[in-house]
């Protein structure tokens, strides 16, 4: 793992794109800690805040139907350069919203310039693993989860010091449109056009099956994120300093996991992975469900975590491979899936546990990660060759 970042590092323009990666989930530990003050500061209602963010998903399916006809006209280094620095600002002004208009505005365009930033870095990644004949997409996604946790520690940093979530958004998106605009000759480089001319066909079974394998692992890292700490304080009694345990043990594990993603693909293809990852999450799960104490919760959230890791970055990868469909295209098709896992779940864990409690609500997901792992292993586009010509270091030549 070590030498594989550090040859990951060392790649400026593979780094560029990679903190491109880190960037939404910078921006999204912030805008967590925001939104206690944001429901006090705009009167909203568990009910009515719970409906407008609904706004920033449905801008994401806005930007999936228009995003076809964006990277048609623009180049994709472009988009890399002024997408994230649009999201950055949006970010700015949603968190100091001053009415609720301007909140549900910010919340829509977000979303919808998010998808589309989600595009351009992932086809990107993929154009890159072929020009250099490396594999990197694990490792971006990866620094997904390295921003996350570097997030949430700032976010506690800056509030012992009093500085409110109005004023720390300020501060992390300065830095990043610093860092964003200093590697704009690493960007700029990127001047595929990443809409092949296909349009948007209707999906086979096979990419519906990756769809289906998208939204279960969506519906899982939402699920983790929604209801851990609920899970640990209602059903385990647990005390309030060990509340979050659960869900940083699986952030942990999906940030280590992801940085060997690539060497795992390299040796096992990417059949076995999402197939073992499958039936360790639903492993993890099932510790979790049947946890007598809360350090046997916190080892089954890890086990999701090392579960989960893998699998996006596999089928963001496959989506722009699918023969006879574009990049654009493929991601669109696979990522509707993990949007309507990310959109269903956690409500229908909610719905569940009011009706059956808790424990059985998140049974819910052992069985759907084991579903999950069934269509991996039936998908005829997922297998376990391994391509001779794919290696895992980057050309030295290339710094």
């Amino acid at each position: 793992m070590i030498s594989n970042i550090s040859s990951f590092i060392k790649n400026k323009p593979a780094l560029a794109v990679g903190f491109l990666f880190s960037v939404s989930s910078l921006l999204f530990g912030i805008w967590v800690a925001s939104i206690p003050g944001i429901k006090y500061r705009l009167g909203f209602s568990d009910g009515s805040l719970g409906l407008s963010l609904l706004l920033s998903p449905l801008g994401a399916i806005t930007g999936m139907l228009i995003s076809a006809k964006v990277f048609s006209k623009i180049q994709v280094g472009k988009w890399l350069l002024f997408g994230y620095i649009i999201t950055s600002i949006l970010m700015v002004l949603q968190i100091n919203s001053v009415n609720r208009l301007m909140f549900w505005i910010c919340l829509y365009f977000f979303g919808l310039v998010s998808f589309l930033n989600g595009v351009s870095t992932n086809a990107t990644v993929n154009i890159m693993e072929k020009k250099w004949n490396t594999l990197m997409m694990s490792t971006c996604h990866a620094m997904y989860s390295l921003g996350g946790a570097v997030s949430a520690g700032i976010a506690a940093l800056l509030f012992t010091f009093h500085i409110s979530s109005g004023w720390q958004i300020v501060i992390v998106v300065t830095t990043i449109i610093i860092v964003i605009i200093s590697n704009k000759k690493h960007l700029l480089t990127n001047k595929d056009i990443i809409h092949s001319g296909s349009k948007l066909k209707l999906p086979s079974l096979t990419i519906l099956g990756l769809s289906f394998i998208c939204m279960v692992s969506f519906m899982a890292e939402g699920c983790v994120a929604d209801w851990s700490a609920i899970y640990f304080k209602e059903v385990l009694h647990s005390p309030k300093a060990f509340i979050s345990l659960g869900y940083a043990g699986f952030s942990c594990a999906m940030t280590l996991g992801r940085f060997n993603g690539d060497a795992l693909f390299a040796k096992f293809g990417n059949k076995k992975l999402v197939i073992s990852g499958s039936l360790l999450a639903a492993a993890g799960f099932l510790a979790v469900v049947l946890a007598p104490a809360i350090p046997v919760a916190i080892a089954g959230y890890i086990l999701v975590g090392f579960g989960c890791c893998c699998t996006v970055p596999i089928l963001f990868r496959a989506s722009a491979n699918i023969p006879n469909v574009g990049a654009v295209e493929g991601f669109a098709m696979i990522t509707t899936g993990g949007l309507i896992g990310f959109l269903t779940g956690p409500s229908i864990i909610g719905f569940i546990s009011e009706e059956a409690g808790l424990s059985k609500a998140l049974s819910l997901l052992i069985i759907m990660t084991l579903l999950a792992g069934f269509a991996a292993w039936k998908n005829k586009f997922l297998t376990n060759k391994i391509d001779d010509k794919v290696s895992l270091n980057f050309d030295e030549q290339l710094y």
